[in-house]
Order: C-alpha cells, then structure tokens, then sequence
C-alpha cells in the first residue's frame, strides 16, 4: 500500500523555489524561447503547488514534479500559440535581448535557432538532457515517457540536429 505524503509547502517550498527557481527559468526559456514567459511558467507551477500541495509517495521526488509541472506548463504555453497564431498574422516573438545576442557567439545562437525547428519531443529531450543533465530515467519521468524511447527519441534528435547545423553525425 502505498501512503502520500503532503508535502509540508512552507518552509520546503520557498527553499526548492530559491534553490532551482533560475534553473527551471533557463530550462524554461529553451523550451518556449523568451525570459517573461518562462518566469511566468515557473512563478505558476510555485504557485499552483502553494495552493495545492502535491501528494507524493516520497517528498524526494518534489523535484522531478517540480521539472514535470514546468515542461507541461511550457507545453500548455506553445499549444496556446499554436491556436493564437492561426487566427493572427505569424511573427517571431523577440528571444534574446540586444545585450545576450552580443554576448552569445553566432554558433550558440545558430544552435539555437537550430533546436528550435526540432519537433517539440525531441526538443524537450535534448533540453533535459544535455541543460539540466538528467539521466535517462529522469527525462523518462519528466516526459512521462519509457526510457527506451528516452533514448531513441535523443538519437533521433542529435541526427536531425546535426543536419540542421550541417555537420556529419557521430
């Protein structure tokens, strides 16, 4: 039988928020390409977590619903576009400040640009991984996906990067 555990919010989730709030920002950004929403998606799932404290087997796993309630905020986030750039004329919403495009090289901005044609999975996949440096369980959770299919979605995902960049695969 397994018992839930309502994770005490107070104290716990003002550390988590102040320990990984930059983090799941960064991730975040990656996934639905500018800062102001991003923040918004994480100041969300914090807040909807103060409002509903999840029910957990284990408070360790406070984390993992953490990242998992992120990339499904950001899902929900893209799929809202999706609707909202059908019925308006398409634009490219501003991603990086004049600032972060001087200091980010033209090869980080072109790996960008590159992820961001990726199918949303594969993108995903390739942000857990190789930003927040997850295992292959790990990703599996936060996508709710097999492990398995963690890794032949990363293969794919690396093969269709490195023809988006131009370069031989490895």
């Amino acid at each position: 039988m397994i018992t839930f555990v309502v994770v005490p919010l107070t104290r716990d989730l003002v550390a988590l928020y102040q320990e990984h709030q930059t983090g799941l920002v960064r991730m975040a950004v990656l996934l639905v390409g500018d800062e102001a929403t991003a923040e918004d998606v994480v100041q969300d799932v914090f807040l909807r977590m103060q409002d509903r404290p999840p029910r957990l087997d284990d408070e360790g796993k406070l984390l993992a619903y953490v990242r998992a309630a992120v990339l499904n905020g950001c899902r929900m986030t893209l799929r809202r576009r999706r609707v909202m750039w059908r019925y308006t004329e398409p634009h490219e919403p501003p991603i990086w400040s004049a600032e972060s495009a001087v200091l980010l090289g033209e090869d980080r901005r072109e790996v960008m640009r590159a992820l961001r044609r990726l199918p949303r999975r594969q993108r995903e996949a390739l942000v857990l991984r190789y930003y927040l440096d997850l295992s292959d369980d790990e990703v599996s959770a936060a996508m709710g996906i097999r492990p398995g299919t963690v890794r032949s979605t990363m293969a794919r995902a690396l093969g269709a990067l490195a023809r988006e960049l131009g370069e031989e695969a490895r």
